[in-house]
């Protein structure tokens, strides 16, 4: 597996944990099945993340949000736009921790992904052998300027323009 952020591959200190057995694991990576056991095996020093379904109900989602360090959103196919949807919401619901992308997405996928709230793309060995880190970087460099609200530090292209407006320039 491939991990990679706006900055290129990292390293991936989560570690997927058998059912709910986080023992010592310091970064615990659960099932969705297996959290709430997880969760009541948690000590004060265990930081505990979750993979989740992209077509999971958020109702059921935010009453654990505040309890993770992170969540990784499974994409069955990079066709399978959901997990897009569902990053958003759980910004929404005020969710800080880290957000991951997990599955077979494509590099033209990236800065969207971004935009919606993903902190890091997770990709199977098949996906990052066709499309190398380096091939990532390039395309999320590509696209300056959004045309939607992203959860990032950059405003979209209607938020430059009233603020060019407001500050006297032409835009």
């Amino acid at each position: 597996m491939l991990l990679l952020d706006k900055t290129g591959a990292k390293a991936d200190v989560w570690t997927r944990s058998e059912g709910a057995a986080i023992d010592n694991i310091s970064h615990a990576l659960v099932t969705w099945e297996a959290l709430p056991e997880a969760l009541a095996q948690k000590t004060r020093d265990q930081r505990i993340g979750v993979i989740i379904p992209n077509d999971i109900s958020i109702a059921e989602l935010k009453l654990v949000l505040r309890q993770l360090s992170l969540v990784a959103v499974s994409f069955p196919a990079f066709s399978d736009g959901r997990g897009f949807s569902l990053a958003k919401l759980i910004r929404n619901h005020g969710f800080t921790g880290a957000l991951r992308a997990s599955g077979p997405l494509i590099a033209d996928q990236f800065a969207y992904a971004i935009s919606c709230g993903f902190d890091e793309i997770e990709l199977p060995d098949t996906s990052a052998g066709r499309q190398p880190a380096e091939q990532w970087l390039k395309a999320v460099a590509q696209i300056s300027h959004g045309y939607q609200r992203g959860y990032g530090d950059s405003r979209n292209i209607l938020d430059q323009r009233r603020a060019a407006r407001a500050a006297g320039g032409a835009a």
